[in-house]
């Protein structure tokens, strides 16, 4: 269900941001082009020479192609290219920007524009995850019409134990084509 679909697959700063090499290559794999897409904190946590190399496309990072030649990444375009935006691993700080309509890094600006459904896969620390700010953003991100995906619970990067872990690569391409089997059938 996936073939020929336009995925756009935002990466924050997460340490779960090494699954988004997994995701990459598994949607690849089921056939769908996928552009992604690095908010300046990611860019600790996983290479753009990862993802490029994965995705077979250029990874954007910033508005400027080119500073020098004033090109740019045109966020409006990407959010009318794509059949769906991803947002995993989705950050406490990513999930703030979009719940309340911040707009400084190019992933911010292609939601804000994105006429595509919107699926977000919460990453962070148990604390961070439950905390009523978090929590407050994610019923936020659902109350305007985006699936946000629960985060299992399981063992975290800190050691701590509990829910704040990124849906599994593999589910997530599942979640999709489930989805766009739905739609098909509708």
């Amino acid at each position: 269900m996936l073939q020929g679909r336009k995925i756009l697959l935002g990466v924050c700063g997460s340490i779960a941001a090494y699954k988004s090499a997994l995701l990459v290559r598994q949607l690849v794999k089921a056939g769908a082009d996928v552009q992604v897409i690095l908010t300046p904190a990611a860019v600790a946590f996983v290479t753009p020479l990862t993802l490029s190399t994965l995705s077979k496309q250029p990874v954007l990072q910033g508005f400027l192609k080119d500073e020098q030649a004033g090109e740019w990444h045109n966020h409006v375009h990407l959010g009318l290219w794509a059949d769906a935006l991803v947002v995993a691993p989705a950050s406490a700080n990513t999930l703030a920007h979009l719940a309340n309509g911040f707009c400084d890094t190019l992933l911010d600006a292609v939601y804000l524009s994105a006429r595509c459904p919107v699926f977000v896969a919460p990453a962070m620390d148990l604390d961070m995850y439950q905390h009523p700010a978090t929590q407050a953003n994610l019923r936020r991100l659902r109350e305007y019409g985006n699936t946000v995906w629960e985060s299992p619970a399981g063992e975290l990067a800190s050691g701590l134990s509990g829910p704040g872990r990124m849906l599994e690569p593999e589910d997530i391409v599942r979640e999709l084509e489930q989805f766009f089997e739905l739609k098909r059938k509708n």
